[in-house]
């Protein structure tokens, strides 16, 4: 492979894990339309586990606003944390790849009153679509997870 092959696999690899930390702080930021941007304009596949399986994106967007957007009082009531690491990129044309990632996630549910924290692995699929890497495909298994009550003492804020 010449340098400018090179240094183009590496522009792409570093694109697709921005588009993975983009997808990330959307679902922290609690930021539908963010989330929505990271996958295709049609037909992604995203399977979820626990929280449902779909053949395109839209479904799941609508899943994720109303959790992630829920309030009481006018209060957010769940807070997560996406923190993504070990990203596996494989460039598998040019305009095509797949990666791995480990994610650490905890959430806070304020209507549970409780805390989960678990590692969840996703598998994924990528294409340059308009000019941009999407996912085409996401799939997470959770390998494990801990839910406990949160102390009577937590204090949880957001900013106003």
């Amino acid at each position: 492979m010449d340098l400018a092959a090179r240094i183009t696999a590496i522009e792409n690899v570093e694109a697709i894990k921005a588009l993975k930390y983009r997808y990330w702080r959307a679902c922290d930021g609690k930021d539908p339309e963010g989330f929505r941007d990271c996958f295709i304009a049609k037909g992604a596949r995203i399977d979820y586990g626990r929280m449902g399986a779909f053949d395109d994106v839209a479904p799941m967007v609508d899943i994720f606003a109303k959790v992630a957007l829920y309030t009481v009082d006018g209060k957010h009531v769940i807070f997560d944390m996406h923190h993504g690491m070990h990203p596996d990129i494989t460039l598998t044309g040019e305009a095509t790849a797949t990666g791995r990632w480990t994610l650490r996630f905890r959430q806070v549910n304020l209507l549970m009153q409780t805390e989960t924290i678990a590692n969840i692995e996703y598998d994924d699929d990528y294409v340059i679509e308009d000019g941009e890497w999407k996912m085409s495909r996401s799939v997470s298994t959770e390998t494990w997870s801990m839910t406990r009550p949160l102390d009577p003492a937590a204090t949880v804020t957001e900013p106003d």
